[in-house]
């Protein structure tokens, strides 16, 4: 009895041919004629094309509640001749950074005791654990008692919202830190601030730097949280004004104007991180 195989062209003839739009190469095809520095802006320039067609609908169906992102660019541009744009971003953006820098500075200094000496993180991990999850909106309140309104009470909160992803990032990368760089300060006889500045810095630089990223990140929305909350400046106080006011364009562009500024402060914070590891030669 014979066994009959079919061959290898009628294999290729029988099998089933992909369609053109669904082969990988196809699918890049598409976007060939869009430069790289674009396609990441395609999607949120459609999602606006969405909105500003939601919008005028909505409009004309008697509904005010929406502001199409045109009407918002002419807001936008509004508040930008008119200087309130800019105070209320210098004065959101200043408090943001010393309270970042004052939470940095504490939640680095402690990380780095935490890291290096088993006993003290023993002696603090309850502590911790206790305060690191009472929500920083929650302490507005008390820091109205201490600090009145205005920037001392901004401050604080952003500093304590920072001060504890640092701590922890920090902490956790001084403990992988390589165990013979240690051993190796050990032998060299370096002193606790020696072994810190020369040796346990340097190696965490990539991680420390994405600490820093997350507080920046932290501190601009807790900033912009206390100030629609509590604080009669800055941005999200002029935000909250424009929906008392009744403005749904101004509304929204602030909304944009916040997105804007969190997206330049991160690319900054990126590009300095890259420069930093240059300069350090290590792997960013």
């Amino acid at each position: 009895m014979t066994r009959h195989t079919p061959s290898l062209r009628a294999l290729r003839v029988a099998s089933p041919t992909p369609s053109p739009g669904a082969t990988p190469a196809a699918r890049r095809s598409r976007f060939r004629g869009v430069p790289g520095k674009v396609r990441p802006f395609v999607l949120p320039l459609l999602l606006l094309a969405l909105f500003e067609w939601y919008a005028r609908r909505a409009a004309a169906l008697g509904s005010d509640a929406l502001a199409p992102p045109s009407a918002a660019a002419k807001a936008f541009v509004g508040a930008a001749m008119d200087g309130s744009l800019w105070l209320a971003t210098g004065f959101t953006l200043g408090t943001a950074a010393l309270g970042l820098l004052l939470g940095a500075v504490l939640g680095i200094a402690l990380g780095l005791v935490l890291g290096l000496s088993r006993r003290a993180a023993q002696l603090g991990s309850v502590s911790i654990e206790v305060l690191r999850p009472v929500p920083s909106v929650a302490l507005i309140p008390l820091a109205m008692l201490g600090f009145g309104f205005g920037v001392r009470m901004e401050l604080a909160i952003v500093a304590f919202a920072t001060f504890w992803p640092l701590l922890v990032l920090v902490q956790s990368a001084v403990q992988q830190v390589e165990p013979r760089l240690l051993e190796v300060s050990r032998v060299l006889g370096l002193s606790s601030r020696e072994r810190a500045f020369k040796i346990v810095l340097p190696a965490i630089v990539p991680r420390l730097f994405v600490a820093l990223r997350l507080g920046v990140a932290v501190a601009l929305v807790v900033a912009v949280t206390v100030e629609i909350a509590a604080n009669p400046n800055g941005m999200g106080y002029a935000m909250m004004i424009a929906q008392q006011s009744f403005d749904p364009a101004l509304m929204l562009a602030w909304l944009g104007w916040i997105g804007v500024v969190g997206f330049a402060v991160n690319a900054g914070m990126v590009r300095l991180q890259a420069w930093v590891a240059r300069r350090m030669g290590v792997q960013p």
